[in-house]
């Protein structure tokens, strides 16, 4: 539907690039490997970019008030200045990149789900936060595209990183260009999209398109990506994504028989009660899309904002409603 963007996603190489886990295993991830051929990975390991080598005795986070040190606890080592300096060094140094893929639970990569203990020789966790480096690549491109594998199993995060992904991606493209033409078409084409997401956002980056004190595009292009970042902060709700299919539902309703109307709006019940995904009232649309000849929607990101090759029925059903 739209031109081709490869967006570049930096991965923990231990997912399908490297036997690299402090084990000397390799985990194989089946959405790491689908996402193979529309994305360029930039593998990396932290804890082997330190010198910990492969095996190695497992490292672990410490909590000790508000501050968090990384130790190996067999053999007393503390490389937590070691890591913060490597992620800063590794993380400066990277080209224009559009999201991470980091592994779960990982004391170095991991975002959210790492267990923290109160000392070294501690059986129990006494919480869970970051890891080291996981915890830099959120502070520094929190605003892009981050998740860890093991979310991505979710259909909504999984739905919304490759959504987030490929939004940056055709962003990153468009700002390349640098003309204001181009970012007059990125808005347009993302409308819909954007509609569904946050629409105060959307009014805004329209103002910004509008650009009445003819600021210089570079500046709008800057003012326009705070913004699409604010807006692609979380998954749009349900409600939202009804309410602008509802919408484009209006460009086809003096051309379509009753039958047609009501067989639409009994699919959209069914996605508003979780009883189909989203994808199957959009074909409906696509096709009447195609039937129709509508050229806005034609031109709309909304209805593949990413590859169609990417979607999955498949879902884990764990962290349904965390973002």
């Amino acid at each position: 539907m739209h031109a081709s963007v490869r967006p570049q996603v930096v991965v923990s190489k231990c997912l399908g690039f490297a036997a690299c886990r402090y084990n000397g295993q390799v985990i194989p991830d089946p959405f790491v490997e689908q996402l193979r051929p529309f994305v360029d990975f930039l593998p990396v390991c932290p804890e082997v970019e330190l010198g910990l080598g492969v095996p190695r005795p497992p490292i672990r986070v410490i909590q000790r008030g508000e501050e968090r040190r990384l130790v190996q606890p067999e053999t007393g080592r503390d490389v937590t200045e070691a890591m913060q300096d490597f992620a800063a060094s590794f993380l400066a140094g990277l080209p224009a990149v559009d999201g991470f893929i980091l592994k779960n639970r990982s004391p170095s990569c991991g975002i959210k789900d790492v267990k923290l203990y109160a000392d070294m020789g501690s059986e129990t966790p006494v919480g869970k936060g970051a890891g080291l480096f996981g915890q830099a690549v959120l502070e520094r491109f929190g605003h892009l595209a981050v998740e860890d594998e093991g979310r991505l199993t979710n259909a909504t995060l999984r739905d919304h990183f490759l959504t987030k992904l490929f939004t940056l991606a055709r962003f990153r493209q468009a700002k390349a260009a640098g003309t204001m033409e181009e970012l007059v078409r990125f808005h347009t084409e993302h409308k819909l999209l954007l509609m569904t997401y946050n629409q105060s956002r959307l009014q805004a980056m329209g103002r910004v398109v509008a650009n009445p004190g003819r600021r210089p595009a570079a500046e709008a292009f800057d003012s326009y990506e705070r913004l699409l970042w604010e807006a692609l902060a979380r998954p749009p709700r349900r409600t939202a994504g009804i309410n602008v299919l509802m919408h484009a539902l209006g460009y086809f309703s003096t051309r379509l028989t009753p039958a047609e109307k009501a067989l639409f709006l009994d699919t959209l019940e069914r996605y508003r009660a979780r009883h189909v995904p989203l994808s199957t009232p959009l074909y409906i649309l696509r096709a009447w899309v195609a039937r129709f000849q509508e050229p806005y929607l034609a031109r709309q990101v909304f209805f593949e904002p990413y590859p169609i090759a990417l979607v999955s029925p498949t879902d884990s059903g764990k962290d349904r409603d965390v973002v």
